[in-house]
């Protein structure tokens, strides 16, 4: 297949806060740019299809990726449909990624998903059931590609056994390595990582604030990955140890966030997707970051 997703693309939850038209701008600017590809999350905000096909008709060449489409959210038949529309009117540009859960503030899902339960069994039987699915509308010339959200180390087999590989988020380089080890030499692995374009105090401040919404959320897998790790509960408390923060954040100035990027392609990452902090678009820093990013 020819879909390129480049050495490094962007993820982003702040296109949710904003009106399309300034979305639609800076996905252009991001093509522009060079970037490989725009990851962006799904929460309550704008349907993850819905969005992603609105940021391929404002972009040329880059890949737009779902980072993730909730299987919590639709039916398998759905997401079949909207993978399949998407990769065929924009060959080899649109990655599905999937996963998630149903938090506390999410109604819950009453059409027929799969539901074993547990997410192994539970994810496995929701792509039987998109492979399954009855569409009759044209199919894209190569099959549509998919990744899924996977940390532990069944659910990276899973990915690298079912789709094009693994997509972990919120993980220090060490995961990066272990995920390399556990999924083989083929499978796509393909990281995000958070950045903070500021002096190491106020960017300590703000990674603080930044885990105080992963220490609260349910379930908890993000906590269950980092003490597989090796961290502890003094580095899980009180919005996260130094040496936790160090491990999960890159801080500092371009050159910081380079050098980050660049040991998780040591690590065995084929892309890592950027996640800048900011409480705005980030363009300026989007800007500020590529020509060292997009040089590695």
């Amino acid at each position: 297949m020819s879909m390129n997703l480049g050495r490094v693309g962007v993820w982003t939850f702040a296109f949710d806060g904003q009106p399309m038209s300034r979305v639609r701008d800076a996905a252009a600017e991001l093509d522009e740019l060079g970037y490989g590809a725009i990851w962006f999350g799904e929460g309550l905000g704008r349907d993850a299809l819905t969005q992603a096909a609105l940021l391929l008709n404002a972009t040329e060449r880059l890949v737009v990726a779902t980072g993730i489409a909730n299987i919590f959210l639709r039916d398998p038949i759905a997401m079949a449909a909207g993978e399949r529309t998407l990769a065929e009117a924009f060959p080899d540009r649109f990655l599905l990624g999937l996963g998630g859960h149903r938090t506390a503030d999410q109604p819950p899902f009453l059409g027929p998903i799969p539901h074993h339960g547990r997410p192994l069994p539970t994810v496995r039987a929701y792509l039987d059931a998109m492979d399954q699915a009855p569409l009759r509308h044209p199919a894209p010339a190569e099959p549509p590609r998919r990744v899924l959200a996977a940390l532990g180390p069944r659910m990276l087999e899973l990915a690298a056994e079912r789709t094009w590989g693994a997509h972990p988020y919120f993980v220090p380089v060490e995961h990066t390595a272990r995920a390399r080890e556990i999924m083989g030499p083929d499978a796509l692995l393909a990281v995000e990582q958070t950045v903070i374009l500021e002096r190491p105090d106020r960017a300590r401040e703000l990674a603080r604030g930044f885990m105080a919404g992963y220490a609260q959320a349910r379930p908890r897998h993000q906590e269950e990955n980092l003490r597989r790790l090796g961290f502890g509960d003094d580095d899980l408390a009180g919005g996260g140890s130094d040496r936790l923060l160090e491990a999960l954040i890159a801080w500092g100035d371009v050159q910081d966030i380079a050098k980050r990027v660049r040991e998780h392609f040591d690590a065995g990452a084929d892309h890592v997707c950027v996640q800048v902090m900011s409480e705005d678009l980030p363009r300026h820093e989007w800007r500020e970051l590529a020509p060292a990013l997009l040089e590695l």
